[in-house]
């Protein structure tokens, strides 16, 4: 086994790092894991990690589940991965079934990649080729500031942050960008609404009156604005904008990556708003955080609208070199057998009000400035003056400083900024959620 010295310095020789400013990470003491039991990483000193943001929001069942590992190590022993262009593979064929069994009614289709933002980028191009294919030339694509829906070109276009998108806007195409829900009520309300989410919803029918004819679709995260530092909508927002998109005659695509699989308290964050959207894109926890799998699920009408005889071209020219690779697929299928066999949303429940009930507790904290949760999925807002909503300088790190704090306590945290995420997998024990908060509260007290 190699020392740690050896490889943090290959680390910071050899790899750059994701969303990482490469000459801070190059100046601090990192983590490196080495493996995982539970809902506890171990790093290559043996320390030992509460994995409180499930390996950025991916881990549901815990780290080196056996039924899990078993389902990888049974198919590995037929076979890694066979193309699907043009043919396929058992465990994709039962999964996509499964999948549709398990979404919104209306659903019926599966395209298979390997990550949340392949497949919005899907999603995007099945919509505009779907107008195409029936004679129409739509091009302009409605969604919200501050979304996230991953960082290919077609997700940025339709993504809203612009410390992520600013960067490359000359190589995006344009959209309608409608306020973020959660801002637009909290800067008229001060809470969220009904009042402001029939505003939003009129901000909406005003642009579909208008542009229709020309939107190819409508597009939003499930429920909450995760990577904007967790902000959710008002409840009913998702399901106006369903409706509305019916009256116009227009498609919604939804992204349940980051809520779907438990993360809101239901398999996805559409059925607690009864809404069946024409796409739902789906990623993180499809596998339970073992392999890269995403899926884009859409409707017999979306389908249809492809088939034709060769020569008429209609068909979707899109793929990857492991869609629907056997191995994620058969470890994708044990997960869904996991919720099923542990009842794993029935015992989300309580925990979920357990940690509504603990959340409670940071606005005590003088440099909290707000506290938002959706399910078992929540954000703390750290501020330099509470009563002025004063945010800290960005260049401060303080959010990283809170999160360094943790990890003296063995709690692994990855903020958003000066947003401190919690996104537990769905086994932590209440034991576990207590370390976590309690770690998490004295490491902000030290802000003070």
């Amino acid at each position: 086994m190699l020392d740690f010295e050896t490889l943090d310095r290959w680390d910071k020789e050899y790899f750059w790092h994701p969303f990482t400013q490469m000459k801070v990470y190059r100046e601090e003491e990192n983590l490196i894991f080495e493996k995982g039991e539970g809902v506890y990483l171990y790093d290559i000193k043996g320390r030992k990690f509460i994995d409180a943001i499930s390996s950025l929001w991916c881990n549901v069942h815990g780290h080196n589940h056996p039924k899990l590992n078993k389902a990888i190590i049974d198919q590995l022993q037929k076979v890694a991965h066979t193309t699907t262009l043009g043919s396929s593979n058992v465990p994709a064929i039962l999964l996509a079934k499964k999948l549709i069994e398990i979404a919104p009614e209306g659903l019926t289709k599966v395209f298979y990649s390997e990550d949340g933002a392949e497949a919005v980028e899907i999603a995007i191009k099945l919509a505009y080729q779907y107008w195409r294919n029936k004679g129409e030339r739509r091009k302009t694509f409605i969604t919200l500031s501050e979304a996230y829906h991953g960082d290919t070109i077609g997700a940025v276009s339709i993504g809203g942050i612009d410390l992520f998108h600013g960067t490359y806007k000359d190589l995006l195409f344009e959209t309608l960008k409608l306020p973020s829900p959660y801002l637009y009520c909290k800067e008229r309300y001060g809470k969220l609404c009904d009042e402001c989410r029939d505003e939003l919803l009129s901000m909406v029918e005003e642009i579909l009156k208008e542009r229709g004819e020309d939107v190819v679709a409508v597009s939003l995260e499930a429920g909450i604005q995760a990577a904007a530092g967790m902000l959710p909508f008002p409840k009913g927002f998702l399901k106006g904008v369903r409706e509305l998109a019916r009256k116009y005659n227009t498609l919604l695509i939804v992204d349940e990556v980051a809520t779907g699989f438990g993360r809101t308290g239901s398999m996805f964050y559409c059925q607690q708003e009864g809404v069946s959207p024409d796409f739902m894109c789906l990623g993180k926890g499809l596998t339970g955080g073992y392999l890269p799998l995403a899926a884009t699920l859409t409707t017999q009408e979306v389908f249809e609208a492809f088939l034709g005889e060769f020569g008429e071209k209609k068909h979707f020219y899109h793929g990857h070199t492991y869609t629907g690779n056997n191995l994620a697929c058969a470890v994708a299928l044990a997960n869904l057998e996991v919720f099923e066999e542990e009842k794993t949303l029935e015992k989300l429940q309580p925990k979920i009000e357990y940690l509504t009930r603990r959340l409670k507790e940071f606005w005590e904290l003088k440099h909290v400035g707000d506290v938002r949760q959706l399910g078992f999925m929540a954000g703390i807002e750290l501020v330099k003056d509470k009563e002025k909503g004063e945010p800290f300088p960005y260049g401060e790190r303080t959010g990283f400083k809170v999160a360094y704090r943790c990890r003296e306590m063995g709690v692994f945290l990855r903020p958003l900024g000066d947003v401190m995420v919690l996104m537990m997998p769905l086994v932590i024990s209440y034991e576990e959620i207590d370390r976590v908060i309690n770690a998490l509260k004295q490491a902000i007290s030290f802000l003070s």
